[in-house]
């Protein structure tokens, strides 16, 4: 029995050993991952308006999961979110990506990207739209 009550023991205290290692390792783990976050958002460029509509005509921005919006050469939008779709315009002012769309889903937004990753700001309320551009994947 000593021996048993012996060897619980050291499992116990050999346990104790290790969480406070495996606690570093994990703080490690969580800012290298907040760090990667950073180093991705430093690489964000402000597009001009040349730029939005070379980069966005002909193209979809979406989450590739809950939506997307298909910006077509001729101006017409086409967004989709969780099985609804609405038609609208989209155009460039100044150095702003504008969009129309029907219901005050619209406004006009700055855009900043690196690669095929964008994130626009609306200039007015809400939240930035984080996605990214493809192919359209239902052309006309």
């Amino acid at each position: 029995m000593p021996q048993s009550l012996q060897e619980v023991k050291e499992a116990k205290f050999g346990s104790l050993r290790i969480r406070p290692f495996i606690a570093v390792l994990a703080g490690i783990g969580s800012l290298v991952a907040l760090d990667a976050g950073f180093v991705a958002a430093e690489n964000l460029r402000k597009l001009s308006g040349a730029q939005i509509r070379a980069k966005f005509a002909g193209k979809q921005l979406t989450d590739e999961v809950h939506w997307r919006e298909v910006y077509e050469r001729d101006g017409t939008l086409r967004s989709y979110s969780m099985g609804s779709k609405k038609l609208g315009k989209w155009a460039v002012q100044v150095d702003d990506l504008c969009i129309d769309l029907p219901e005050s889903d619209g406004g006009c937004f700055e855009v900043k990207a690196s690669g095929m990753h964008v994130v626009m700001t609306p200039k007015g309320l809400g939240l930035p739209v984080d996605g990214s551009l493809q192919a359209i994947s239902d052309p006309k």
